[in-house]
């Protein structure tokens, strides 16, 4: 017969109540994590008029610029339909700007605009305050355990962020 336990928590007590926090599923603290995590950074962001998934497109904008939308899509963690909307508004509001490929016509390469930039920088610098909020019980070289640590992650389920 099936546990009626979640499959995040694998608890070895006999109780009833919520497992302990050291027996949660590690997939499960990192969902919460994400999901926690955007939460924050859209209520910092929305009060520059973005949402999350914007300000992300942004961010990755302010490293490779020129992305076409299935590039952009696929680096911002949103699918290629939530893209053009994400980069309809960014670019209704003047924050890119997207033109033609110049060999490849159907292919749209945007770019962050003067604007844009100045916006994400002002993000930027409340979503780092998030973020050192969410590390400050940590040390320094926990810190960088954790960073290490989730670039493996990544990396060990292809998720990008390669080497190079």
């Amino acid at each position: 017969m099936p546990s009626a336990r979640p499959p995040a928590a694998r608890s070895t007590t006999t109780s009833s109540g919520p497992p302990a926090c050291e027996e949660l599923n590690l997939l499960y603290l990192i969902g919460r994590v994400d999901r926690v995590v955007r939460r924050e950074i859209d209520s910092v962001v929305r009060a520059h008029g973005l949402s999350a998934a914007q300000y992300t497109t942004l961010s990755v904008l302010s490293r490779r610029s020129g992305l076409s939308n299935a590039q952009l899509a696929r680096r911002a963690l949103v699918s290629s339909q939530s893209m053009n909307e994400v980069l309809l508004a960014l670019e209704q509001r003047g924050l890119v700007s997207r033109r033609a490929h110049p060999e490849h016509g159907r292919i749209r390469q945007t770019r962050l605009t003067a604007n844009g930039r100045r916006t994400l920088g002002l993000c930027d610098a409340e979503v780092r305050e998030v973020e050192s909020t969410m590390v400050s019980t940590l040390s320094r070289s926990e810190q960088q355990a954790l960073h290490r640590s989730l670039l493996s992650c990544v990396r060990a389920l292809h998720g990008g962020l390669s080497l190079e």
